[in-house]
């Protein structure tokens, strides 16, 4: 893991200390060492956490035996001594023993082509100075940020946002665009940032970049995507026998380190198991970590130890208190642009108590995605099922709405209501109900209700909802459940979870793995019968028998609980200054983008517990964060008006 940068040339030589601004806003994800290098037409930087070779020969940017081919990367490529054979059989010598000069000859073996024998996660730059390219990747699903932006005929790129608003030549113009995807979704997908001409290169994407007398010529092109259909042909004992090795090996591949391991506990199924394979696969006891809360619906804390007893693991534990003022300005300048995922905070507590003890810590995520671990999936089927019912639509939708709207989004009557007020809409369209009921995101007719007349004219031509409903019309062929599971691949994994999980683990230089995001275990899962990822109301149902000799059965039987954090009640207590002083300042009320009135009484509803608007008001209070954070931080304006479908 590792902080990564670079600057390509057109015309104008860059040296290798104009990379030095970008690799030091990066610090954080390299805390053990920093490298430059430069030819005058590509400048790349890198900030190194050691994991393999801690040596000074793993030092990067790394080049080929001629110094013709170099790279700056970030990630951890798994099956890299299976590389290393192969291509040393070909003829290619290695100096190091790093899965770093694995690629390097991999790309001079195969070419681009390289991409798709990688097993790992990974966003690296190599610069092939004899056909003067720039080559970016990205891992299949995600797991590693890199963006990239154009100015002044130079092309930038960094692991983080902050990395390229360190160069003083890059602008901050605010994308209004991403703005009004962020109220929808919670979250701003690729290939947009929150800033105008600042760009995402998408997951399982490479970027090549020619230099060529006339300037850039670039090409993005997809190298990889998940596969649903056909199905496998066996039946349940092979299906398990599969999953069982697949996932076994996943989790052996990613023990490999130089450097102390451990594991994120939240007593969870994935997890859970994730840490039975390691105790199996280790000689000396997992460090597992833990995160609590005060209040008995958000805590896990009772089944993690369960997890911990059983394995006699070396655990620690945190709870997390409503104090999350103290880090959100933090987490927001890591961010780099508005992110509403409020489990953000206890994810930041765990990787830094983790990263006291040790350097990499492996987790259970990509679990729910592959074996159908959250409830919209059931909820998917039973309401496709019920559009086959005559009559079924009104009658819902009038039970849906009279239902009691407990206050706990976690109570069965709430989950009730979700389900029965939009089954009856179209599948793309009770997708995003559902998850934005549990993300406090901004529904379009929502979005008319609280949104300035100005902001809405200039995101005419923004439509995340028309994003979301082009994925689920890819996946119409689909089992509802497989259907909304490729949805979730493409879109709230990449861009909510692996995000989140990235950037607060690298704020404190962790390495986080994730066996459950390993490809081969993701094309297995994914060409599965969805009777044994989902069989009636039981989820994971192969993953639960396939592993139950790991699990106490107590946690093979529980519900999934979700890494939910308890935001309504923070927001009425602890933080509800912070939320004044934020949300309804003078300087956030004046943006442009809503309606003051509006805002307040959306404020005023919630902590007079008329209703709960606890995530949609957080997701408020992150956006007015990041404006304060990143754009006011450079001295504009306080007062930002609607121009040209941006907000400055």
């Amino acid at each position: 893991m590792c902080g990564i940068a670079g600057i390509l040339a057109e015309h104008l030589p860059d040296r290798a200390a104009d990379v030095q601004p970008l690799i030091d806003a990066q610090r954080h994800r390299g805390p053990d060492g920093e490298g430059q290098w430069s030819d005058g037409i590509c400048t790349l930087g890198h900030r190194r956490l050691a994991i393999i070779d801690l040596s000074d020969a793993g030092r990067q940017p790394m080049s080929n035996e001629d110094g013709g081919v170099w790279i700056t990367f970030n990630g951890e490529i798994y099956n890299f001594e299976e590389l290393r054979r192969n291509l040393t059989d070909r003829g290619h010598r290695f100096r190091t023993r790093t899965d770093t000069e694995a690629i390097i000859h991999a790309y001079e073996e195969w070419g681009t082509a390289a991409l798709r024998r990688l097993r790992g996660m990974f966003a690296f730059g190599l610069w092939d100075q004899r056909r003067r390219r720039l080559l970016l990747a990205r891992d299949r699903v995600g797991k590693k940020p890199l963006f990239y932006t154009e100015v002044d005929r130079r092309l930038l790129f960094a692991s983080e946002l902050q990395g390229l608003l360190a160069d003083p030549s890059v602008p901050r113009r605010v994308n209004a665009r991403a703005i009004d995807a962020y109220l929808s979704l919670g979250y701003v997908p690729a290939p947009e940032t929150a800033f105008e001409g600042i760009f995402k290169l998408p997951p399982a994407h490479s970027m090549l970049v020619e230099v060529t007398p006339s300037g850039f010529v670039t090409r993005v092109e997809p190298y990889w995507r998940l596969e649903y259909e056909p199905k496998w042909r066996m039946d349940q004992t092979e299906a398990t026998d599969a999953i069982r090795a697949t996932l076994t090996d996943a989790v052996r591949l990613r023990l490999v380190s130089d450097v102390p391991l451990g594991a994120f506990l939240s007593g969870g199924i994935d997890s859970s198991i994730v840490v039975g394979l390691m105790a199996r696969l280790s000689s000396a006891p997992v460090r597992t970590f833990s995160i609590g809360f005060e209040q008995s619906s958000y805590d896990e804390l009772e089944h993690a130890r369960r997890i911990a007893r059983r394995w006699n693991t070396d655990h620690h534990e945190l709870i997390v208190r409503p104090d999350a003022s103290a880090i959100l300005p933090t987490l927001v300048r890591h961010y780099g642009e508005p992110f509403a995922d409020s489990s953000a905070v206890p994810t930041f507590y765990v990787s830094r108590i983790t990263r006291a003890d040790v350097t990499v810590a492996l987790n259970g995520d990509g679990g729910d995605e592959s074996f159908a671990g959250y409830d919209r999936y059931r909820a998917n089927r039973l309401a496709a099922r019920a559009e086959r019912l005559p009559g079924f639509k009104r009658p819902a939708r009038a039970v849906g709405r009279l239902l009691s709207g407990a206050g706990d989004p976690k109570h069965r009557l709430s989950r009730a209501k979700r389900f029965l007020a939009v089954a009856g809409l179209p599948m793309a369209e009770r997708y995003s109900e559902w998850v934005g009921a549990s993300a406090g995101t901004f529904g379009d007719a929502r979005k008319q209700q609280i949104c300035s007349p100005d902001f809405l004219t200039a995101v005419t031509s923004s439509r995340p909802a028309a994003w979301i409903a082009s994925l689920f019309d890819e996946a119409r062929d689909f089992d509802p459940v497989d259907a909304a599971m490729a949805v979730d691949v493409r879109s709230y994994l990449p861009y909510d979870l692996l995000v989140k999980v990235d950037i607060t683990s690298m704020a404190h230089g962790l390495e986080a793995r994730s066996p459950f995001l390993d490809h081969e275990v993701m094309e297995l899962a994914a060409r599965l019968p969805v009777n044994l990822k989902l069989r009636r109301r039981e989820s994971k149902y192969l993953l639960r028998r396939a592993f139950a000799d790991l699990l106490p059965s107590q946690n093979v039987r529980r519900s999934k609980m979700g890494f939910g954090v308890p935001v309504g009640e923070w927001l009425r207590g602890d933080l509800r200054p912070m939320l004044h002083d934020t949300v309804l300042s003078a300087r956030a009320l004046q943006r442009g983008y809503f309606e003051p009135v509006a805002v307040r009484r959306l404020v005023d509803d919630h902590l007079d517990q008329r209703a709960d608007h606890g995530f949609q008001l957080w997701n408020l209070l992150m956006l007015e964060l990041w404006h304060q954070e990143l754009v006011d931080a450079m001295h504009r304006p306080a007062t930002m008006g609607v121009v040209q479908g941006s907000v400055r």
